[in-house]
């Protein structure tokens, strides 16, 4: 049986994350092992006590360091583990546990080796209209960079083969989405979309702010100018 790792970034979610681990442990993926690692990056709250006493096993940043940083963090430590595939989904509880199977089958069934859970094919509802514009706004330039159709460019969940978990470079602290995108289609990397379900969070606040674009266009910059 291979082993699949959920990585779970969390920073100050002990609203959330003791459903979130009691929901993704009912999940079950035929012929893979479920072991999840929570990122704990710099929670001042209940987070990581929760999440252990869930039986997660839990990685903590003395210090916030931002959610690109904390991904980083959850595929070295997925892969040290001897991970086959690794899965990844925010801690807010906007994307659905359920949807784990679904997300990584491509992985497993050798169809890809980086998936993209799309809400926007799944049918989103209730996200708020800046956040509407600004999500196909990126993906649009995604597209545009990269010569590939996609329809959810930053979404919070998705999936991994070993060898793309090994070799993704994160070149941002602050977030991942764009930038982590855009390398593993550089390096060749064959993506997938898969649609998954979506819910506007109801507990604490999202970090994405006016300086979204001001702080993720230049890292997109430096990640095309990367070799």
């Amino acid at each position: 049986m291979s082993l699949l790792a959920v990585v779970v970034p969390a920073h100050n979610e002990e609203a959330t994350i003791a459903e979130l681990l009691d929901r993704i442990g009912a999940v079950r993926v035929a012929g893979a092992e479920l072991r999840v690692f929570v990122i704990d990056d710099g929670s001042t709250d209940g987070t990581a006590r929760i999440s252990r006493e869930r039986g997660a096993t839990v990685i903590s940043h003395p210090v916030n360091q931002g959610l690109g940083a904390a991904l980083r963090t959850g595929l070295r430590v997925a892969v040290a583990a001897g991970a086959e595939a690794v899965v990844y989904l925010d801690a807010d509880l906007e994307y659905y546990p359920e949807d784990i199977p679904a997300v990584v089958a491509p992985v497993l069934e050798g169809r890809a080796e980086y998936v993209l859970g799309s809400r926007f094919l799944g049918g989103v509802r209730g996200m708020k209209p800046y956040r509407w514009i600004g999500n196909h706004a990126f993906t649009a330039l995604l597209c545009l960079l990269t010569g590939q159709w996609m329809t959810d460019g930053q979404t919070g969940m998705r999936a991994f083969s070993r060898k793309a978990a090994q070799e993704a470079e994160i070149v941002h602290d602050y977030n991942y989405a764009q930038v982590l995108t855009l390398d593993l289609l550089r390096k060749g990397f064959v993506m997938r979309e898969v649609p998954i379900r979506y819910s506007v969070r109801r507990h604490g606040r999202s970090f994405i702010n006016w300086r979204y674009p001001a702080k993720v266009l230049p890292a997109m910059w430096r990640e095309l100018r990367s070799p």
